[in-house]
């Protein structure tokens, strides 16, 4: 199958993920110095970030040169999908051993998957109805990838910076940054599901 150039980053989105989780898990599953993990850290941030930013290019090169595609649409948001819950899973497991950033980040993954699973499912009724409807994310539902790919930086990131400056921040459990925006990412979350499925309600006949 041909694809056009922001269907093929959106592949190379869904590519980079695995590669991401390994290269984030492997010092929780081995025993390197404490150096060499800080650079497997860095290295799976510096791949989520770059595969974030497929996320940005491939939604401006569609709408700028009307590459806008139906496989696009439902393509490019189960890419963000796999790519923040993937990227959500690494951190609870790095942070196993520190019991409130590993509560607050499993409600905030469960939040995560159910709001995704009743969107897709809504997706698909939709896509498969008579009218053949496919929903493209809107605004706020992008306000909330944006919002849940900073916090996944600031859950990485923060605590490899803090260690290198010696600075102890963690007396809450986590650090000031990761709290404030994973916050904030649930409740958009919450919010842009609950407005995504008031907005397509219309289109689930509950009598079919």
């Amino acid at each position: 199958m041909k694809m056009n150039l922001p269907n093929k980053l959106s592949v190379l989105r869904l590519i980079m993920v695995p590669i991401f989780m390994v290269v984030m898990l492997l010092p929780v599953f081995t025993d390197f110095k404490p150096l060499v993990d800080t650079i497997l850290t860095l290295a799976g941030a510096f791949l989520f970030i770059a595969a974030s930013l497929t996320d940005m290019l491939d939604g401006k090169i569609a709408r700028k040169y009307n590459l806008v595609t139906d496989f696009g649409k439902f393509l490019d948001p189960l890419a963000d999908k796999f790519m923040v819950i993937g990227a959500m899973l690494c951190i609870l497991f790095t942070n196993a051993g520190n019991i409130r950033m590993f509560t607050l980040y499993f409600f905030a993954l469960v939040v995560v998957v159910f709001r995704e699973l009743a969107v897709t499912s809504i997706r698909l009724v939709a896509a498969s109805g008579k009218q053949k409807v496919v929903i493209a994310a809107n605004m706020l539902g992008k306000l909330k990838t944006v919002t849940q790919i900073v916090a996944i930086c600031a859950a990485i990131i923060e605590p490899v910076i803090y260690s290198a400056l010696g600075v102890n921040v963690n007396v809450l459990g986590f650090a000031p940054l990761t709290l404030i925006t994973t916050v904030a990412m649930i409740y958009l979350t919450i919010h842009s599901g609950i407005n995504y499925i008031v907005g397509a309600w219309k289109y689930l006949d509950p009598q079919k």
